[in-house]
């Protein structure tokens, strides 16, 4: 009788966490842990742009839907971050694979001994290049992309949010370098900034049009990235190349590690999907503070 109790209590314990932790209604849903734990990764810089150093816990306060929490977690500057680098290297991009190469290899060069990074390229599928990690070095197949097909950037960012919702690193982040014309993916920007926001995964985007490229076209491509970058905390970098490129990704990853992460238990418990903004405000003036704008509460 005793055993029968254990193996019983066993595949409840086993139930509960496949529940929790693997539940998904179809290959669409993100991976989600049952938790109200939620983190904030913000950037925050002073008037003339320079990063806001040694603030204090007691400095902040963040709100949700406008009430107020109590936060739980706080970190400062050294927290290691996991990123996700994505290279577009669909047909469009002929002429620029390996100036966004370049940008890769650069961020790379970035990392310190606790961070980690993986690179995939999209094209019209998303394809692993690169696993996991702090090496400086990158993987002799990226000199072997070419720019050929189609351009599934939502599946992509719904990828690498996928990935990084399985790391433990509190700091994430997804770097897309892409013209932003998709035109292949199945799923939804939304769909994939909702799986960006679940991962707690801050983007930063790149526009790699041509210089030439402008009128409509160019205009929807820059709101893409534009979006992803804006509701995430993000940066969107225009049109760069040569030295303004390697100095983006320079400062990518400076402000990943001078982020503050504040985290706190929601108050709202309700399990209802919906929207939540998020607010932080900081006892100091004169700051400027970038961070998500929210996210989509879980859903029974």
């Amino acid at each position: 009788m005793g055993n029968f109790r254990l193996y019983l209590a066993a595949f409840f314990c086993l139930l509960f966490f496949s529940h929790a932790v693997f539940a998904q209604d179809g290959e669409d849903e993100v991976i989600k842990i049952d938790t109200s734990l939620i983190l904030v990764n913000a950037t925050i810089t002073d008037a003339d742009g320079k990063p806001a150093a040694g603030l204090k816990r007691g400095q902040f306060r963040i709100f949700e839907d406008g009430a107020e929490q109590e936060i739980s977690v706080f970190e400062t500057q050294e927290t290691p971050f996991a990123a996700v680098i994505l290279l577009d290297t669909s047909g469009s991009m002929e002429a620029r694979v390996s100036l966004a190469r370049s940008a890769a290899i650069n961020f790379l060069d970035g990392l310190r001994p606790d961070d980690s990074a993986a690179i995939y390229n999209f094209d019209t599928k998303v394809s692993l290049v690169q696993d996991f990690s702090n090496s400086r070095d990158i993987a002799e197949k990226v000199f072997d992309l070419k720019a050929a097909g189609y351009t599934a950037m939502n599946d992509a960012i719904f990828k690498a949010a996928q990935e990084l919702g399985k790391r433990a690193e509190k700091r994430k982040a997804i770097i897309v370098l892409s013209d932003g014309a998709d035109n292949r993916s199945g799923r939804s920007a939304d769909k994939a900034l909702k799986a960006a926001s679940a991962a707690n995964a801050t983007i930063y985007t790149v526009d790699m049009s041509a210089l030439d490229t402008g009128g409509k076209e160019r205009m929807q491509s820059q709101g893409a990235l534009k979006n992803f970058a804006e509701k995430t905390g993000g940066v969107f970098i225009p049109t760069p190349g040569g030295n303004a490129l390697r100095n983006a990704f320079t400062n990518i990853v400076k402000e990943l590690g001078v982020q503050y992460t504040v985290g706190y238990q929601s108050t709202n418990t309700k399990k209802d999907g919906k929207w939540r903004a998020i607010e932080i405000k900081v006892a100091r003036p004169n700051l400027n503070i970038r961070t998500r704008k929210g996210y989509n509460a879980p859903k029974n």
